[in-house]
């Protein structure tokens, strides 16, 4: 099991190159069940979450092969309509694979999903969701278990904006008879991706890009190539720390489009943002000025980017309050930071965050994902060493994180841990 070992206290400089959405591309994987094909997703990290969805998808008769950011991936062969529990347990975005399955065998049994730590994340909205397309759902020894001999158009309001189940119900509905109609619909860059990735294997719909989905069913789709969206979770994480830091980093392969509620918020800390067409540079030459934040869904400040806006109103000037209406319970990286010497208190789901205060290195552990990345960040600042432990969550979402922060001048290595 592996560490990042940090020495604080180093400016971030230079250039950075953001890689492809980790999120797009577990969405697009498994579109790619709907048309026996070969597809080329290029822009594709080398993460692990991408490996465990080739390795469900090889399980069911897939064959994938990851060259440098292309990822080649024959369906061609696939012959099973199963997701067994070994491969979905260790990551939610498994789930993913229900709609594809019905949709082109007209059955699926699919393991209840499993993933990060935190957090419930109910799966009612996918099933209620196909349902409203006729399929028969059941729910047998901890298996989604559906069968739906012709799917048919309906309509469907989601409750609650979710990307995932959107995600679902629209690889569904892109084969159903008829037209559908989805209202609520999550407007997420990743979700917006995989809509026009449909299109461009003849599905049709209309309303990309808003919270209503309009779908004519199609008898047959194509296998077509790709371009992986860039990874917006992973550039927020780069701009933060350029400004935590009091540096200097221009980043690459992003759409500022996508960052455009991030962006907002930090000018107001007092970052000065330069934006391109693919590029954008932070400075910081001021000091941190405290600026509340509240996560919602997209076109807001997203959830996956709380934890490491929490870290960096450590530094701030001030107090400020952090708010996570989409997963109230995430905030298990608060405790590690206190390790630091933070001054965090945390009610219900709100923290506030007293800055200004100088933190010292320590062992830390990560609990998830982006949990990790706020450790690091703080580790950056910090004064000594910190030592991040468990960071095969980290692995889970970001790529070669330790070479492009090395890369940007940051004192951070990654080393063997030994752990009871």
């Amino acid at each position: 099991m592996d560490k990042l070992v940090i020495e604080g206290g180093t400016r971030l400089k230079g250039r950075v190159k953001v890689s492809g959405a980790k999120n797009g591309c577990l969405a697009i994987m498994p579109a790619c069940l709907l048309a026996p094909g070969v597809y080329n997703l290029s822009n594709t990290p080398n993460l692990t979450d991408v490996w465990s969805m080739s390795r469900l998808l090889n399980a069911m008769g897939a064959h994938s092969e990851l060259n440098g950011d292309n990822l080649f991936l024959d369906t061609r062969d696939v012959n099973s309509w199963e997701a067994p529990y070994e491969f979905v347990k260790t990551m939610r975005a498994s789930f993913y694979v229900l709609g594809p399955l019905l949709a082109r065998f007209g059955k699926a049994k699919v393991s209840l999903p499993g993933g990060c730590a935190w957090g419930p994340r109910p799966v009612d909205l996918h099933i209620k969701g196909l349902q409203k397309l006729g399929a028969e759902i059941e729910i047998e020894n901890g298996y989604i278990v559906a069968d739906a001999t012709n799917l048919t158009g309906g309509r469907f309001n989601f409750d609650i904006s979710s990307v995932g189940a959107t995600g679902n119900v629209l690889m569904a509905a892109v084969k159903a008879k008829g037209s559908t109609l989805l209202t609520n619909a999550a407007i997420e860059p990743e979700i917006t991706a995989l809509a026009r990735f449909l299109v461009k294997m003849g599905a049709k719909i209309d309303g990309i890009g808003t919270t209503q989905l309009e779908i004519e069913g199609v008898d047959e789709l194509k296998a077509v190539d790709e371009e992986i969206v860039p990874d917006r979770i992973e550039a927020a994480t780069f701009m933060i720390a350029a400004a935590m830091t009091k540096g200097d980093v221009e980043l690459t392969n992003v759409n500022p489009y996508h960052l455009a509620a991030v962006i907002g918020r930090m000018e107001e800390t007092g970052a000065e943002i330069d934006v391109n067409a693919n590029t954008i540079r932070v400075t910081m030459n001021e000091d941190i000025q405290p600026v509340d934040s509240t996560t919602s869904v997209c076109p807001g400040i997203p959830t996956d980017v709380q934890a490491q806006w929490t870290a960096y109103m450590l530094f701030a000037k001030g107090t400020s309050k952090v708010i996570d209406n989409i997963y109230t319970d995430r905030f298990k990286h608060v405790p590690e930071l206190q390790r630091l010497g933070a001054d965090i208190s945390v009610s219900d789901n709100t923290a506030i965050v007293k800055g200004g205060k100088s933190l010292s290195g320590a062992q830390v552990m990560s609990s998830d994902l982006r949990a990790s990345a706020s450790l690091i960040l703080a580790g950056l600042v910090a004064e000594g060493r910190t030592e991040v432990l468990r960071v095969y969550h980290l692995d889970r979402g970001y790529e070669n994180i330790e070479q492009k922060l090395s890369a940007l001048g940051a004192n951070i290595k990654r080393e063997k841990a030994n752990l009871v």
